[in-house]
């Protein structure tokens, strides 16, 4: 039986990094929000929402084409294993989506996505991967990122909501998502630091996703909700502020090896950096709020134009590199080379 098209591996090669730029985006405009930026988050939100519904239709086309196919498509060495990073990156980037309609107060498509979310974490969290213990690049950091983007959103969600219970189910999944990222830190080649084409950034990335997660935990708490002791509450803010503080030294180590070990050829992958610099500049503007930290607000908006400007670049440079698939049989006769 035949594989897959040379296109079909082309796009599944590059799925997560598909879905790491809805993330991406998503991410921005929470941070722009948080910022006080609201049109431009919203401009960000549409984009984002956009991109992913053009990829929701992708993937179901796929799907529903493949039929008997699809045992082919398994015997390409890692093509399941990418697709299932795509799954778990488009589950985090679906939570992220529906923190952005929070934040605009549309709760309900909030919930939606959120449910979807949820839909969609176990099936793709139980894809076993392909390579056994083989030392993985960034992308290892899916599942916590994942599990993660849950939490956030559910604790945003517990925020509007007044639902006590829906907190107390984001902190289980914070708590799991740390110990994902131990995991996944476990499987983490190190040499990626050096050789990396951008998805290595995601070891700093889950962890700025995590402060994040930390931090709408915090501020989900409220005299009426009473959802943490004293207790509680400081283990949550101390917690958060290691995961802060280790994500800043993760990304300070992460830029100086870029100038030591310099990687010019641009990357589709580069999206997974673009996404760390904008994770980081939002999980630091929510600390900010959370604990009423004030000299974060100006790191977290440095951070937070740094990574439009990057977003740019990238996004640029995207849009050149897809012409050249545009032009029919240019696939195939790159694929034979």
């Amino acid at each position: 039986m035949p594989g897959p098209s040379p296109s079909t591996a082309w796009w599944a090669q590059r799925a997560p990094s598909a879905s790491a730029a809805v993330l991406t985006t998503g991410t921005l405009s929470v941070g722009l929000d948080l910022a006080g930026y609201g049109g431009l988050s919203r401009i960000a939100l549409g984009l984002a929402c956009a991109a992913w519904l053009m990829l929701a239709v992708d993937f179901t086309l796929r799907l529903l084409l493949a039929g008997t196919k699809l045992r082919s498509y398994a015997r390409v060495p890692g093509l399941v294993d990418t697709v299932a990073t795509a799954a778990l990156t488009t589950v985090a980037a679906t939570a992220v989506l529906g923190t952005g309609f929070s934040a605009v107060g549309s709760q309900a498509l909030a919930a939606a996505l959120l449910v979807l979310a949820l839909l969609l974490w176990p099936v793709a969290l139980a894809r076993p991967a392909q390579d056994g213990e083989r030392r993985r690049p960034g992308t290892v950091f899916a599942r916590c990122m994942a599990t993660q983007g849950l939490a956030v959103l559910g604790a945003t969600l517990a925020a509007t909501e007044s639902a006590a219970w829906l907190a107390h189910a984001a902190l289980v999944l914070f708590w799991l998502g740390l110990v994902l990222y131990v995991l996944a830190l476990a499987r983490f080649d190190v040499r990626q630091v050096a050789e990396g084409r951008g998805d290595h950034w995601l070891v700093a990335g889950a962890l700025a996703l995590s402060a994040l997660a930390g931090a709408r935990l915090i501020s989900s708490d409220s005299a009426r909700l009473y959802l943490w002791n004293v207790d509680d509450r400081g283990t949550l803010r101390n917690v958060t502020v290691v995961l802060l503080v280790l994500t800043l030294a993760g990304c300070a180590v992460l830029l100086a090896a870029e100038f030591l070990r310099p990687r010019p050829r641009t990357d589709i992958r580069r999206w997974a950096t673009v996404f760390t610099w904008a994770k980081t500049a939002t999980a630091a503007l929510a600390v900010a709020a959370a604990l009423d930290v004030s000299w974060l607000d100006g790191l977290g908006e440095v951070l937070l134009w740094v990574s439009v400007a990057a977003w740019l670049g990238v996004a640029a440079w995207a849009v050149a590199s897809s012409r050249a698939y545009a032009v029919p049989g240019r696939v195939s006769s790159r694929a034979r080379r």
